[in-house]
């Protein structure tokens, strides 16, 4: 494997910022000094003027894979995952067909193995009926990242709406249990309620029928279910004020039972984009009031949100120009998620060490990852090396998504990843991919 030397770059890792030299060799970081000396068969890479960061870990994406691969598929969407500095992803079960028993799952890990130009890992899939299976995922704990239950929005079967099956996937999974949160219930009154009003339905009532209501009644029951059996439950794209107040930061994160994560678009769009963007920006949770997303920001900053990632969710141009009630929910992020963070960065909305801490470090926390999500000699080289005044517009031309489109085209972003690379594996160069390595499997230490 070829060796690699990057040299006089900036490396921000774990709270601190300083300037040194790095050596990758055998896939992992052999050495971390001031300054190391050039090396037989290393190539040299000059990171004055950059910063090295440790890979995103996106714990929350859809790759599409198997039986959506109109959208996506693994091979592209870790294309631009790795192009945006992405380099470990988490995907999620519903596909087609969904991720409902172990051959099915480990066929998704198969076709990560042949296909995915970063590090992967693949929830197993909950219904209301699939306990023994499910409860089979707690002998490869060490090597699945958890559970995903879709306790609101979901079709195929995966909404697990039976108190009783909930229970017990609760109370038998020794894995961490990754919850959709809302209330169907809530949403099918509020949805009926609009239908009733007699006039075309928009995006603007999206965050109406899919209210704060819905996500803190479904968040709520969720915690008391976690409580109840002390399950490791990691709640996914928090979106309103209401449910901050569900979450603490008292504890260590190593120590918390009780975690979650916020999505950049929530913290980057509210419903005052519904009328510019529209169907673009339908997902679920809603993108909601400004004050919702304020209010992230500041529960972000003080850690009561505990990981930002994407929620990745392709569909394709066809798919968001129907009509409100038929355009499919779910918006492409992966490729733009770190420079869009970037931008806040620069906006002077958050410190580059925080922005490492809840993108790199804490998943790695979170889910017990091995070996990675920290600049430490021995761990595996998933680097990323960025230029903070390197300008790109969003736009068709350099959009890596299978569904060829972003919302936010146009925009200015004003950082630009350089050089990503996975296990040492230099895959993605001044816009040049080296796709002759895949990623790994990744491992857990549980």
């Amino acid at each position: 494997m070829q060796k690699y030397l990057i040299k006089n770059t900036q490396i921000v890792n774990e709270g601190t910022v300083y300037s040194a030299d790095i050596l990758l060799s055998g896939g992992r970081i052999e050495k971390i000094n001031s300054q190391i000396s050039a090396t037989n068969g290393a190539i040299e890479i000059n990171g004055e003027g950059k910063y090295l960061l440790p890979g995103v870990i996106d714990d929350q994406v859809h790759f599409r894979e198997p039986g959506l691969t109109h959208k996506a598929s693994i091979y592209t969407e870790s294309r631009a995952a790795v192009a945006g500095g992405v380099t470990s992803f988490m995907e999620m079960p519903n596909t087609q067909p969904p991720v409902f028993t172990q051959d099915l799952l480990e066929n998704k890990y198969a076709i990560g193995a042949a296909s995915s130009l970063a590090n992967y890992s693949f929830f197993m899939g909950t219904s209301n009926d699939n306990l023994e299976e499910v409860l089979r995922t707690n002998d490869k704990k060490d090597r699945v990242c958890g559970i995903k239950i879709f306790m609101g929005s979901s079709t195929g079967g995966l909404l697990v709406d039976n108190p009783l099956s909930l229970e017990h996937i609760f109370e038998g999974t020794e894995l961490l249990i990754a919850t959709h949160c809302e209330d169907e219930r809530i949403i099918k009154k509020n949805l009926e309620a609009a239908k009733a009003s007699g006039r075309p339905l928009t995006a603007a009532d999206h965050p109406i029928i899919r209210n704060e209501e819905a996500c803190f009644e479904s968040s709520f029951y969720a915690i008391q279910l976690a409580k109840k059996f002390n399950s490791r439950l990691h709640i996914l794209h928090i979106s309103t004020q209401r449910e901050l107040q569900l979450f603490g930061n008292m504890l260590p994160l190593e120590q918390k039972r009780i975690t979650s994560e916020v999505c950049v678009h929530h913290l980057h769009f509210t419903s005052n984009d519904y009328d510019r963007l529209g169907n673009l920006i339908k997902c679920n949770p809603a993108i909601k009031a400004p004050d919702n997303k304020a209010a992230l920001w500041q529960a972000l900053l003080d850690d009561r949100l505990d990981i930002i990632a994407t929620d990745h969710a392709p569909h394709t141009w066809a798919e968001k120009q129907e009509d409100y009630l038929h355009a499919h929910a779910g918006l492409p992020l992966v490729q733009h998620s770190l420079p869009l963070m970037l931008k806040y960065v620069k906006d002077g909305a958050i410190r580059l060490e925080k922005v490492v801490e809840k993108m790199s470090h804490a998943p790695a926390i979170c889910f017990q990852l091995r070996n990675r999500g920290f600049i430490r000699e021995g761990y595996f080289a998933d680097l990323v090396l960025i230029d903070p005044d390197l300008p790109q517009t969003v736009s068709k031309d350099n959009i890596f998504y299978k569904c060829g489109w972003s919302p936010m085209e146009g925009m200015v972003l004003p950082s630009s990843v350089t050089h990503t690379f996975v296990n040492g594996h230099l895959v993605y160069g001044n816009g040049q991919f080296d796709e002759s390595q895949k990623g790994a499997r990744l491992e857990f230490d549980r």
